[in-house]
């Protein structure tokens, strides 16, 4: 099984198909197609990529692109990692949640791009506030909700939370203080969660060392 992913630094579609995919606990390889190049697209569809963009998964005859169609793959293909709940409701708010991360957020998107290693504070524009306010109510109503069940969105570790991570990213680059937007506790909890997952220190790891 091969991935192809963009550089770990920016590429936040990337790192939601790879972390559900490092979550299978299968073997894979990656291929890496630099960003922020005019070459991109080009290389991209060399690599395999029907759009030229990435990610793209590749499972023998295979080939799935866009992160969210590679993430339901994956959870049909490999059952037993669990990467949706068994639960329906909770699957429900789980696919909701992530669609609504994949589609939506657009301010927060173009104003707070993902940089791993960034630490900054940034003065943010009201739509970029109004993002993070309805982040901040979205995950508190469904910790809320499936507390019980785990520490993630809606129980267990599952695609919701690869939608989310990079968002907990960008938190944490632009010192983005969840208390600001109406979060009492449970949203930053959950993000600190996802930032501690030994998947995505792999993946921080990886990212920071090709900076260096």
């Amino acid at each position: 099984m091969e991935i192809l992913i963009g550089d770990k630094r920016w590429s936040t579609w990337s790192m939601r198909s790879w972390l559900a995919l490092k979550h299978t606990g299968e073997a894979f390889t990656e291929t890496l197609v630099r960003q922020r190049r005019v070459e991109t697209r080009d290389e991209a569809r060399a690599a395999g990529s029907p759009n030229g963009l990435v990610p793209v998964l590749k499972d023998g005859e295979v080939t799935v692109w866009e992160s969210l169609a590679i993430c339901e793959y994956l959870a049909e293909r490999f059952p037993a990692a669990k990467l949706w709940p068994d639960d329906a409701v909770a699957r429900a708010h789980g696919r909701a949640a992530a669609s609504e991360m994949h589609a939506g957020f657009p301010s927060l998107r173009g104003e707070c791009p993902m940089e791993l290693g960034l630490m900054t504070n940034a003065e943010l524009s009201e739509a970029t506030h109004a993002d993070i306010r309805r982040i901040v109510a979205l995950v508190s109503d469904l910790r809320a909700r499936h507390a019980s069940a785990g520490d993630f969105l809606v129980g267990g570790w599952s695609i919701a939370d690869a939608f989310l991570t990079p968002v907990a990213t960008r938190f944490r680059s632009y010192g983005v203080q969840l208390s600001d937007y109406g979060d009492r506790g449970a949203a930053g909890a959950y993000c600190e969660a996802l930032l501690e997952t030994p998947e995505f220190k792999t993946w921080e790891k990886d990212a920071l060392a090709a900076a260096a």
